[in-house]
């Protein structure tokens, strides 16, 4: 897990939220969700629907204030962004439907006049690829038609932070593909942060430099993906074994009791570091875990 100071956020930091917990109608959402983003990194956000991933986007865009704990977004409060900090920022919703009595020009026009870094060009090169016209009313569009809107505008901005929420949940193939390409390329080329949300396991494959897995209303996983292969896997331990005997094992991330007894339970030990003693234990297996295999682990 990332280390969070309880100090002013870093130079470097683009996102830092501290101990933030949310609950709606006395329902758990967030619970002492803590975690800090470096300006330039990949971060895909990743649980299952329900997990708190759109409420967690908003309380970072001030949309919705946390029951405690506190965010920061690019060295401001979320609660108190100002609007020099929010033309800074690309949001693109799970289901954008904004303006939806405009014409989509019109529309585009009218947010490019609220950010100074613009970019005219690659709207205009984006609704020529995409086949869209400028004159259609944004509440014609299909869903996906939308969503491809949105990420244009969202993009568009040349945002030195983007916060994508499931956004490419409507979009076939072929365009997702293609919005992923974008992000990797605009992250390269400006060091535009990017935090993403998903269920889809391949989207994060594909763009993200570190996988944060939010269940059961928290963080159970923070790693760069490159390093989760070495650092997380799935422990096997037979029916009866006294290994078991601790409440909880060292690095548990999640557990699971199977039909015929035996217990599996995702484990997680520090890069280079030995895992624990049960895994020596009579009987038990230890099988490396791919992403896929993890979220089905964890998210089950």
């Amino acid at each position: 897990m990332s280390a969070v100071r309880s100090s002013e956020t870093s130079a470097d930091s683009s996102i830092r939220c501290e101990r933030i917990t949310k609950r709606y109608a006395g329902q758990m959402v967030l619970r002492g969700v803590s975690l800090e983003m470096t300006r330039g990194t990949v971060l895909g956000l990743i649980g299952r629907n329900g997990a708190g991933k759109t409420t967690l986007i908003r309380i970072l865009l001030g949309l919705e204030q946390p029951d405690e704990g506190r965010a920061f977004v690019l060295g401001e409060p979320s609660l108190g962004l100002t609007d020099a900090t929010k033309q800074r920022v690309g949001y693109v919703p799970q289901q954008p439907d904004a303006f939806a009595w405009m014409r989509i020009g019109d529309m585009l026009e009218f947010v490019g006049r609220q950010y100074p870094r613009w970019d005219s060009d690659f709207v205009a090169l984006s609704l020529a690829r995409w086949q869209i016209s400028v004159d259609r009313r944004l509440e014609t569009l299909s869903p996906g038609e939308r969503q491809r809107i949105a990420l244009i505008r969202g993009l568009a901005v040349n945002p030195d932070l983007l916060l994508l929420d499931e956004p490419a949940s409507a979009l076939d193939p072929v365009a997702r593909r293609d919005l992923l390409r974008e992000i990797v390329a605009r992250a390269a080329e400006t060091g535009t942060t990017v935090f993403f949300s998903t269920h889809i396991v391949s989207d994060l494959e594909r763009v993200a430099s570190r996988v944060v897995f939010l269940h059961d209303h928290r963080i159970v996983v923070d790693a760069a993906l490159d390093d989760l292969a070495d650092t997380h896997a799935r422990l096997t331990v037979p029916a009866g074994s006294p290994a078991l005997s601790a409440s909880q094992v060292a690095g548990e991330v999640s557990r699971r009791r199977q039909t015929d007894g035996s217990v599996t339970l995702v484990i997680a030990r520090a890069g280079g570091a030995e895992w624990p003693e049960i895994v020596a234990a009579p009987g038990a297996r230890l099988d490396a875990l791919n992403l896929e295999d993890l979220f089905i682990e964890i998210a089950r």
